[in-house]
């Protein structure tokens, strides 16, 4: 169970990875469309279909990496204050009372969203309205039943999570990748604290030991 909590954690950071590098697409396309825009009197007829794609599919496709490292909003003011294995049973009755609905929906409402998308045109994809440029954006509108994909597999962990709490009374650990620079600096000042608290021990006892 531990193993497929790995797996799948695993995946779903390497899809968020991947999935982040639009952010540099989206950057390179507003930053071009300002240029053109502004210093060429020659505004573009796609940017505005670029950047909402770029931020849609980074937004959509990073879910399932953030519920990975427990990194949604979360209520917690009384939740915390509960035993590990108080919060397993809660969680787990959760997810099947409310995320696994919702997320089986999703992927319906999805599917048949994406499908409705691509039969347009005698089926070779629907273009956006939003611009002259005709940009295909069936392909952006399957990214929300992938997303949903990602989402409940994601949640089966989640579950195992919950299960392996419920008999050790030990969350697993979560991968991690990326922290906050804030708490990157207080982990080095505690380290240098710490450090320096050793050595004047060590000094000390020497000390003590010399006048002996």
């Amino acid at each position: 169970m531990e193993r497929f909590i790995l797996i799948v954690d695993s995946f779903t950071a390497w899809v968020g990875k991947a999935f982040a590098w639009c952010i540099l697409l989206l950057t390179a396309g507003v930053a071009y469309e300002v240029f053109v825009r502004y210093a060429l009197r020659d505004p573009t007829s796609w940017a505005f279909d670029l950047s909402y794609m770029m931020y849609g599919s980074l937004f959509m496709m990073a879910g399932a990496y953030t519920l990975s490292r427990d990194g949604h909003v979360r209520g917690d003011v009384i939740f915390r204050l509960w035993k590990p294995k108080v919060q397993a049973a809660i969680e787990l009755t959760l997810y099947f009372l409310f995320f696994f609905p919702g997320i089986i929906a999703f992927i319906l409402a999805g599917t048949d969203y994406a499908a409705e998308s691509w039969s347009y045109n005698y089926g070779t994809g629907e273009v956006s309205i939003n611009s002259p440029a005709n940009v295909p954006i069936s392909q952006f509108k399957t990214v929300l039943p992938v997303a949903a994909g990602l989402l409940f597999l994601q949640g089966l962990a989640q579950v195992c999570r919950c299960i392996v709490c419920l008999k050790t009374g030990v969350w697993p650990e979560h991968l991690e990748d990326v922290e906050e620079l804030e708490k990157v600096l207080t982990k080095e000042h505690q380290e240098r604290e710490e450090e320096e608290r050793r050595r004047a021990a060590a000094a000390g006892a020497a000390a003590g030991q010399g006048g002996a």
